[in-house]
C-alpha cells in the first residue's frame, strides 16, 4: 500500500503536503509544533487534521507490519499462493488481514483438529467435493473406520468429517465477511431486565430492541453500563434464516450430490457453534469502539471549550466551596489569585446561620474590595446561591456572582501537586482556592486536574480510559500551547503541557526560575538542565517573557524568525520596542507602499489569502493587495508567506489570547427558584454540557434543564456540537416543567 497516497486521498490533501508531514512527524516534532511553525511545510494544517493524520499513519503501518508477519507465517507453513499473498497486499483494513488468517491460524485443540489426528480429512474434503451423487455416505465412510485412531464406526467417521468442514466453512473469509455484513446490516442489540420487579435508571431498556445499524451510541454505553451493573441481560438477535440461506447458496454447489442434507446440517452447526459467538462478540465490540470513539470525542470538544473560556480579568474573588454540615469553605483572592483570607461560613442546613453568614461576607467585601462571589456547582450549591442572592439584592451590593464547574476540585486539593503549592493548607481551602482561581483563569488552573475528573461528557468512566487519557492529554496540550505560557509565572502543571516538555523539565524551569529569579529571555532555557536545542526549537516559541531583554520573547514570534521579523521591522522603519503598540492599518500600508503591486499580476488566492483574515477581515479586494505586497517582502525577506503573516499579526498584538473570542461568563445578582418557573417562559443560561442526545443548560436553579437534540435549532443537525458548546450563552423557553422529579425541558426554537 502506498500509505502517502492513501492519506492524501483520505484527507483530501496533496502528496506533497502528505510527504511533508509525516516526514515532520517520524522527526520527532510535536504536532503543535507543526501546527504553529511549520505552516508552509504542511499547508497550514490544523492541530486537528494534524493529529488524525498522526494517528491515521499509525493505524496504516500497523496494517502493513501486520500484513508482512501474517504472510511470513503462512509462508512457514509452506502453504502462501500468490492469489492469497495477493489479497492480503490489497486489505484495507486490519479485520480482513485477520479473516483471512483465520484458516492458518494455529488453534488450540478443536472437534476438527481432532478428527483431523484420525485421518478423516480426506472424508470432509470429499463431502465437501459434492461430487457424488449416487451410494451410501455410510459405505464412503467404511474405509476410514480405524479403531486403532479412534474411529470405530461410520457414524464416528461421518461426524468428524462434519467437524472438519464445520470449521473450514467457518473459517472462510469471504462467507465470515458476507454473514458480519449480514449481521450488522439487519441484526438487532436486545435487551431486558435482569429483575423485571425491581425499578431502576434502566427501565427504558427493560424491553428494548434497536437495529445494529442505527442503534445511537449513547444508548449503547447505557446498555453496556446497564449490563455491568447486572440490571440488564444484552444480546444480539442475528437475522439467522437469512443467514442460513446465504451459508446455503455459498458452500451447497450441487443440490443433487448425496451429501446435501448432510452438509446442511453443517452448515447451520458451523453458525451456531463456531460463527454467531464470535460474530456476536465482534457486534458488541464494534458497537462499543464506536460509542467510545464519540463520546471521546464528544467529551474532548466539551474539555477544549472548558479549558478555552475567557479568564475574568480585574475580579477580586470570593470563592466558596458549598456544604452542608460542615459548612460551606471561603477562599478569599485578589485579582491575580492571590490567597489573601480564608474562613468557613454556615448558610445551609443544619445551622443555616444566615446573619452570621452576611456578617463574614460584609466584612471580607470591605476589607478586601471584594466584587465578585464564586460558587462550586456541587453539593449545596443552589442553597448557597440562594442566600448570596438575597445577601447582594438586600445590602444593594456592587457585587455579582457566578456558577463554577467545580468537578476535579476535591480530586485537586488532595493531589500530590496541591499539597506541594500549598503544604500549609488544608485541602477544603485548597479546594475553595481552585474553584474562584478557574473563573479568573479556568486553564492555568484545570491543567492541574486530571481531565476526565473535569465532568463534562457523558459515560466517562465506562469508556477505554486509555483512549480517554490520550485523547484529553491531546486537548489540554493543543489548548496550552494555542494560549501559550509566560515563562516566569507558569505553574509546573501548566509548563508541562508545552510542546517538547515533560513534567521533569517543567520542575526544572521553575527551580532553576527560584534560583535565579526571573527568566530575561528565551535564550535562558538552554541553561536548564536536559534541555537540548531539539526541545528549545520545539517549546519556545509557546513560552512568552513580559517586559524582557528581547521584545520579541513577548510574542509568538519563533526565534528561528527573529532575524527576519528584525528585518521586516527595518523595513518598516519601525523598532523592536514598539512591538504591540496601536498602529490600525499602519503596517499593512507600509507594506504595500513599500512592495507595490501590479494589476496585471495574477490572483494569488490560497491559504495564505486565507491567512490574512487575522490583519484584515473584511476588505476583500484590499486583502488581496495586500497578499500579492506580502509575496514581494517575503521573498525579499527570505521567508514564508504563512510566517510573515503570523509575524505581522504579532507586531501588531503581541500573543494575542484566542480566549477572547470565546462568550463571556455569565454573571448573575439575583436567583431563580424551582417555583419561579413557568412554561414558556424565557431565560439566557450557560450552556454546562452537551451530550449525544442535547445539551444541559444552567438556567439558575437547582437542576441544570436539558434542550433535546431536536429543540437546539430550526435546521436539522446531526449531533448537538454543530450548534452549541460548553460555555456558550444561549436563550431558551421552559417547555416542560416536572416539578416531582425537578426537571425542565427547554427549547431554543423561540
Amino acid at each position: 500500500m502506498d500509505i502517502i497516497e492513501k492519506l492524501a486521498q483520505e484527507f483530501k490533501l496533496k502528496r506533497s503536503q502528505v510527504e511533508n508531514t509525516v516526514q515532520l512527524i517520524d522527526d520527532g516534532n510535536t504536532i503543535p509544533f507543526i501546527a504553529r511553525y511549520r505552516k508552509e511545510v504542511t499547508g497550514a494544517l490544523s492541530d486537528v487534521t494534524l493529529r488524525d493524520l498522526d494517528e491515521r499513519l499509525t493505524y496504516l503501518r500497523n496494517l502493513e507490519k501486520r500484513k508482512e508477519e501474517i504472510i511470513h507465517l503462512i509462508e512457514e507453513q509452506g502453504k502462501l499462493t500468490d492469489e492469497l499473498k495477493a489479497e492480503i497486499l490489497k486489505a484495507e483494513v486490519l479485520q480482513r488481514v485477520e479473516d483471512l488468517y483465520k484458516p492458518y491460524k494455529q488453534k488450540k485443540s478443536t472437534r476438527a483438529s481432532k478428527a483431523k489426528e484420525k485421518g478423516l480429512e480426506p472424508l470432509a474434503l470429499i463431502i465437501y467435493a459434492q461430487e457424488t451423487e449416487t451410494g451410501a455416505i455410510q459405505k464412503l465412510a467404511e474405509s476410514f473406520v480405524d479403531p486403532d485412531k479412534g474411529v470405530t464406526d461410520t457414524a464416528e467417521a461421518i461426524q468428524g468429517a462434519m467437524d472438519i468442514i464445520a470449521e473450514m466453512i467457518a473459517d472462510d473469509p469471504e462467507l465470515t465477511a458476507a454473514v458480519r455484513e449480514k449481521t450488522q446490516r439487519a441484526g438487532q442489540i436486545s435487551s431486558e431486565a435482569a429483575d423485571p420487579s425491581e425499578s431502576t435508571v434502566y427501565d427504558l431498556y427493560y424491553e428494548f430492541s434497536e437495529g445494529i445499524s442505527k442503534i445511537p451510541d449513547h444508548r449503547v454505553l447505557a446498555i453496556n453500563r446497564g449490563e455491568k451493573e447486572k440490571k440488564l441481560k444484552v444480546k444480539v438477535i442475528a437475522p439467522v434464516d437469512e443467514i442460513h440461506k446465504d451459508m446455503h447458496d455459498f458452500v451447497i454447489t450441487n443440490e443433487k450430490s448425496i451429501f446435501t442434507e448432510l452438509l446442511n446440517e453443517v452448515i447451520e452447526d458451523s453458525y451456531k457453534r463456531l460463527m454467531a459467538p464470535s460474530i456476536e462478540r465482534e457486534m458488541r465490540n464494534m458497537l462499543t469502539e464506536r460509542a467510545e470513539k464519540e463520546a471521546v470525542k464528544v467529551f474532548a470538544k466539551n474539555t477544549e471549550k472548558l479549558l478555552m473560556v475567557p479568564p475574568v480579568k480585574n475580579a477580586n474573588i470570593i470563592s466558596i466551596d458549598p456544604g452542608y454540615r460542615t459548612g460551606c469553605k471561603v477562599a478569599v483572592l485578589n485579582e491575580t489569585g492571590k490567597l489573601l483570607a480564608y474562613t468557613t461560613i454556615y448558610p445551609t442546613k443544619p445551622k443555616e446561620d444566615i446573619a452570621g453568614t452576611e456578617k463574614t461576607l460584609l466584612k471580607i467585601i470591605e476589607k478586601y474590595n471584594s466584587n465578585v462571589i464564586v460558587i462550586g456547582n456541587g453539593t449545596a450549591s443552589r442553597e448557597t446561591e440562594s442566600v448570596i442572592a438575597n445577601f447582594i439584592k438586600k445590602n444593594k451590593l456592587d457585587v455579582s456572582y457566578t456558577i463554577v464547574n467545580e468537578a476535579g476540585a476535591s480530586v485537586y486539593s488532595a493531589s500530590k501537586v496541591a499539597t506541594e503549592e500549598y503544604p500549609d493548607l488544608d485541602v477544603t481551602t485548597r479546594g475553595a482556592m481552585s474553584i474562584g482561581r478557574r473563573l479568573q483563569d479556568p486553564l492555568a488552573e484545570l491543567v492541574k486536574i486530571s481531565p476526565k475528573h473535569i465532568g463534562v461528557g457523558q459515560y466517562q468512566h465506562d469508556i477505554n480510559q486509555g483512549l480517554l487519557d490520550s485523547a484529553l492529554t491531546n486537548v489540554v496540550e493543543d489548548c496550552v500551547n494555542r494560549v501559550g505560557v509566560d515563562l516566569n509565572t507558569a505553574s509546573p502543571s501548566l509548563l508541562s503541557y508545552i510542546a517538547g516538555i515533560n513534567a521533569g523539565i517543567a520542575k526544572n524551569i521553575v527551580a532553576y526560575r527560584e534560583e535565579n529569579g526571573r527568566f530575561g529571555d528565551r535564550k535562558e532555557l538552554k541553561k536548564v538542565a536536559k534541555l537540548g536545542e531539539k526541545t528549545f526549537n520545539q517549546c519556545a516559541g509557546f513560552m512568552r517573557i513580559s517586559e524582557g531583554k528581547n521584545p520579541l520573547d513577548s510574542t509568538s514570534v519563533h526565534p528561528e524568525s527573529y532575524e527576519a521579523a528584525e528585518r521586516m521591522l527595518q523595513k518598516l522603519g519601525l523598532d523592536k520596542t514598539e512591538i504591540g503598540k496601536d498602529r490600525g492599518r499602519q503596517i499593512e500600508e507600509k507594506i504595500m507602499k513599500l512592495y507595490p503591486t501590479s494589476k496585471k499580476q495574477p490572483k494569488t488566492g490560497g491559504s495564505g489569502l486565507a491567512a490574512l483574515a487575522v490583519l484584515l477581515p473584511d476588505e476583500t479586494t484590499e486583502k488581496e493587495d495586500l497578499k500579492k505586497s506580502i509575496d514581494k517582502m517575503a521573498e525579499d525577506i527570505g521567508i514564508g508567506v504563512m510566517t510573515l503573516i503570523d509575524i505581522i499579526s504579532e507586531i501588531k498584538k503581541p500573543a494575542r489570547d484566542p480566549r477572547e473570542d470565546a462568550p463571556a461568563v455569565v454573571f448573575r445578582n439575583d436567583v431563580l427558584t424551582f417555583e419561579d418557573l413557568k412554561v414558556d417562559m424565557e431565560l439566557m443560561g450557560t450552556v454546562r454540557n452537551v451530550v449525544d442526545f442535547g445539551a444541559f443548560i444552567d438556567i439558575g436553579v437547582k437542576n441544570d434543564g436539558l434542550v433535546h437534540v431536536s429543540q437546539i435549532s430550526d435546521k436539522f443537525i446531526k449531533h448537538p456540537m454543530d450548534a452549541v458548546s460548553v460555555g456558550d450563552t444561549v436563550k431558551v423557553r421552559i417547555m416542560n416543567i416536572d416539578y416531582e422529579k425537578q426537571k425542565v425541558s427547554l427549547t431554543m426554537k423561540l
